[in-house]
């Protein structure tokens, strides 16, 4: 990672509302998310489904419209780009989806599929992009001889590499990874996950990581953002944020979590209640509904970021000032 490197992307205030029908009313989708991403760092983003994860991925690459907010790459403010100059940024900005198997045109051959993109952005002749496609399946563990075949004769681990080949071949700056190791078995997980930083290794792109699994996000980020309802909560180094989570909402994510050793002694941390709708979003804190720690203040006050320690650690809760926001603690409620 460069820490000293200006972000390669930079997002403030990011917001997200999809109309509900001809109702009037709206889905809070993403509400006011400011991140950023470093070149040659994995920034994980971790939440229940629904939190806002994916519809974030997407809109720092315009393949959603933001309702709000400011989205700023390689120092360029592209929020409100048209449709043409976007097309021209697919160069630089690539993603990477869940499933590998929807993703890919099951009629084109895995060559075509690899060759696509060098196709569309870049200038060369037709036996160079055949060499670099051949360099693309190389460099993402794939034998040349699956160029000549179809998705279909492909496992989910081998076509997930190939969906990786594509995104990398233009050598992009920003790489979203939106679930991409969930549809795969464990074995084959671990395989991905080594090529993925394999490859920011390599190339120095910037990554954002995607993910409901805590223990995938913890192999691969340097830094994680947990969102509850479109917000971040949490904000820190990975190795900080396991040790020494600050909001309850973290916790209780993390006691859910099991651990590799057996003899680990487990605290449950379960939460009471349902996640609210995004349509009525909850005044105040939008976690005081199911959090066990929460004050009358919490229903009315928005909490702001609190620093936590100087490594960058940032949560949003109000009880950190008293001690509270501990699960447990002498000082909770």
């Amino acid at each position: 990672m460069s820490g000293g490197a200006e972000p390669t992307v930079e997002v403030s205030g990011l917001t997200k509302r999809f109309p509900v029908g001809r109702t009037g009313q709206v889905v809070n989708a993403v509400n006011g998310v400011s991140l950023s991403i470093r070149p040659g760092e994995t920034l994980g983003m971790v939440g229940e489904s629904g939190s806002g994860k994916s519809t974030i991925g997407r809109a720092m690459l315009r393949l959603t419209e933001p309702s709000a907010g400011r989205i700023v790459f390689g120092g360029r403010d592209i929020t409100h780009l048209p449709a043409k100059s976007t097309r021209r940024l697919r160069r630089d900005m690539q993603i990477v989806f869940q499933d590998p198997w929807s993703a890919l045109n099951p009629r084109m051959k895995i060559g075509s599929l690899i060759g696509e993109p060098l196709l569309l952005h870049e200038d060369m002749a037709a036996s160079e992009r055949r060499d670099r496609t051949e360099a693309l399946a190389r460099r993402v563990h794939l034998s040349p001889e699956f160029l000549a075949r179809h998705p279909s004769d492909l496992s989910g681990g081998q076509l997930q590499r190939v969906c990786i080949a594509r995104a990398i071949a233009t050598n992009p700056r920003l790489i979203v990874l939106d679930e991409p190791t969930s549809s795969l078995d464990l074995s084959v997980r671990a395989g991905i996950l080594e090529l993925l930083a394999e490859i920011r290794t390599q190339t120095k792109a910037a990554m954002l990581f995607i993910s409901h699994d805590l223990g995938t996000i913890r192999l691969i980020s340097d830094r994680i953002v947990v969102l509850y309802l479109g917000r971040i909560v949490e904000e820190a180094p990975t190795a900080d944020l396991f040790e020494r989570p600050a909001h309850p909402y973290t916790q209780s994510l993390l006691s859910a979590h099991l651990p590799a050793d057996p003899k680990v002694r487990i605290a449950r941390h379960v939460l009471e209640g349902e996640v609210p709708s995004p349509i009525d979003m909850p005044s105040g804190c939008a976690f005081h509904t199911r959090c066990p720690v929460a004050q009358p203040d919490c229903r009315s006050v928005e909490p702001g970021q609190v620093a936590i320690g100087g490594s960058g650690h940032m949560a949003s809760c109000l009880r950190i000032a008293d001690g509270g926001n501990i699960i447990g603690s002498r000082g909770a409620a």
